[in-house]
């Protein structure tokens, strides 16, 4: 015979468990996972890489900002892009950018830089394309000099070479972070600024590189090579000797390199590492 008393508590209890099922807050779902972050990579420091903690880089041929890396180049440097940033600590959203590639695909961009992977780097944390080519570094958040390999040309859109006469040479020249050529004055001495006066007039048309202390530069750079002097109020970086300028109509755009034949070409070159010690 049915206990009817039994029956009613274990229906009682059943519709109580359902209530308070539906009674509770659904599951949290978990927090979406950064796709880009800073990762510690030894012996380089602090470097971008994936959410997977793969090794992201820059191609210094990008002189312009759009990619060149095309065929062959793009199946060993496959490009990085992401619909969504999600960035972890120490990156700044608008250091980010999304390009259109000549190919039409879509790519990622840091500090204006096309941000690529290396096939050969196989497990989390490599970072075999370092100084691939002299042309290939990983992405860093605080590189104070980077390079770049493209043509010179002058603000009267003339072609230079290495040696400051016309025709067709692709040089490779220091850049600050985001690309932006740097040059030294031909009548500076050895640690010493020649050109701006006291009162910073002149700084628009040839700004100095203002720089307090000396991070990080790409593998196969001297650290050693690079100073910081004191011009009047501001500090100004060095390179074996001779101080590094901006010039004010390159507008502040990677890649231009107007400066070369201003007055007239190599009274204000680019800098690189066959640029001889300044004289004293």
């Amino acid at each position: 015979m049915l206990n009817t008393k039994a029956h009613i508590t274990v229906i009682a209890f059943a519709c109580l468990s359902v209530a308070c099922t539906r009674d509770q807050a659904p599951p949290v779902p978990p927090p979406p996972v950064d796709n880009i972050v800073l990762r510690e990579v030894a012996p380089l420091g602090q470097v971008l890489t994936d959410s997977a903690g793969r090794t992201l880089y820059f191609y210094t041929r990008d002189t312009t900002g759009n990619s060149v890396c095309s065929g062959g180049c793009r199946d060993t440097w496959p490009i990085f892009y992401t619909t969504t940033l999600r960035l972890g600590a120490g990156l700044a959203a608008a250091d980010f950018g999304t390009i259109t590639r000549p190919d039409g695909a879509k790519q990622n961009t840091y500090k204006g830089w096309p941000l690529y992977y290396y096939k050969t780097d196989a497990a989390a944390g490599e970072a075999k394309g370092e100084n691939v080519g002299k042309v290939w570094f990983v992405a860093k958040p605080d590189y104070t000099i980077m390079l770049m390999n493209g043509p010179l040309i002058g603000n009267n859109g003339k072609q230079y070479t290495s040696a400051y006469v016309e025709g067709v040479e692709v040089v490779q020249y220091f850049t600050d972070a985001s690309g932006r050529t740097l040059y030294g004055f031909k009548n500076d001495k050895n640690n010493v600024n020649k050109y701006t006066k006291e009162d910073f007039s002149n700084n628009p048309t040839w700004p100095i590189y203002e720089v307090a202390e000396l991070k990080k530069v790409p593998t196969g750079v001297a650290a050693a090579d690079f100073a910081v002097i004191n011009v009047f109020t501001k500090k100004q970086l060095t390179y074996k000797g001779w101080p590094l300028y901006y010039f004010g109509a390159d507008a502040g755009l990677r890649g231009k390199t107007k400066g070369v034949s201003v007055p007239t070409p190599g009274i204000w070159p680019i800098v690189n590492q066959q640029t001889v010690v300044a004289p004293q």
